[in-house]
């Protein structure tokens, strides 16, 4: 295994790819709070020139305004609400989007540069090219979320849209970290006696399948029923939780398996959390990395009882959100670890 001494480090590919990492850690949050605040679908059209300036005179907002009034959200959740709501709501969303080009500037100007420069190894260009595919994919799935939003008498966005635009941030922000841990430390070394690399892989995967079980815990709102615990209605496994025919629509659509999915994969994660960390105690360099995803699942679970238990509030519901992002990148850190052996 090569020493992180003997690899060239090139000081602005780490800088470059740290801010990016930074940059959709904040769209995730964002994001978050834009669901969080019913602001994803204050803007209903998709102009990713012209959108990126907010509207500046009382004409404009005025206008917005109208376009968002013939939705069915606004019938159905917001008939009262005034121009000044409306901004409130707008910023949100605009904001959001803002973010998102931003993101794919900062991350397709300097590509193009290190490119022509021959400063990204040739064998890992496709990764970075890759990357940037995915952002750009981003930004068609989260307008086609929202476009699920503006029609059929819904007044919320398809919660499985949610999930695959929630679901593609991560993964963008895991391709991020873990190529950023490839230029700081070297591409793809193997140690000479792996660290349980195959269970590290199971709870990277599990992390990322409970990302996506709580996007729709979102989407169908499930946070805000059998806000209890352990139990549900005063069960372990709700009664109605096949309550949906045929059976796999409650797997997306039941708020009531949609919660439990949710609450079990928490108890399974932290369960192999535990086992990881035993097994890998006495290996010097990955026995921190265990032992920080352990403390960081045990409190994730904890701040997630702590939200259900006050019916998903704002606040609590922004910070479960906020920690999920540093679960899955200290489980991409233990997978990678794992492999590699640092």
């Amino acid at each position: 295994m090569a020493s992180t001494s003997s690899l060239h480090l090139d000081k602005g590919l780490i800088r470059w790819l740290m801010v990016m990492v930074l940059l959709v850690i904040a769209m995730i949050v964002l994001g978050g709070a834009t669901r969080l605040t019913n602001s994803g679908l204050s803007i209903t059209e998709w102009e990713p020139i012209k959108g990126a300036f907010p509207p500046l005179s009382l004409e404009q907002w005025q206008a917005e305004f109208e376009k968002y009034k013939q939705i069915p959200e606004f019938a159905a959740e917001n008939s009262d609400m005034k121009l000044q709501g409306f901004k409130s709501i707008y910023f949100w969303e605009w904001a959001h989007r803002l973010l998102g080009r931003i993101i794919g500037l900062a991350y397709a100007l300097p590509l193009f540069f290190f490119l022509i420069k021959s400063r990204i190894p040739s064998g890992k260009r496709f990764r970075f090219v890759a990357i940037l595919l995915l952002i750009g994919l981003q930004g068609f799935i989260g307008w086609w979320m929202v476009a699920s939003g503006l029609t059929d008498n819904r007044v919320d966005v398809s919660q499985y849209r949610l999930a695959i635009h929630l679901g593609l941030a991560f993964i963008i922000l895991g391709f991020l970290y873990w190529t950023l841990k490839d230029l700081r430390q070297g591409w793809g070394f193997r140690r000479d006696i792996p660290a349980s690399p195959i269970l590290g892989g199971v709870i990277a995967t599990l992390v990322f399948c409970q990302i996506i079980a709580g996007a729709l815990v979102a989407g169908t709102k499930s946070g805000k029923i059998y806000n209890e615990w352990p139990l549900m209605d005063g069960k372990l496994i709700p009664n109605d939780y096949f309550f949906l025919k045929p059976f796999w629509l409650n797997f997306g659509e039941n708020s009531a398996a949609v919660q439990f999915n949710h609450r079990l994969l928490a108890y399974i994660i932290f369960g192999l959390a535990i086992i990881f960390w035993l097994r890998v105690r006495k290996i010097t360099k990955i026995r921190a990395k265990a032992l920080m995803f352990l403390i960081l699942i045990f409190t994730q679970m904890a701040l997630g009882i702590w939200t259900l238990l006050q019916v998903a509030p704002l606040n609590l519901s922004l910070a479960h959100q906020f920690l999920a992002v540093f679960v899955f990148l200290s489980a991409i850190g233990l997978w990678r670890g794992s492999r590699i052996g640092y």
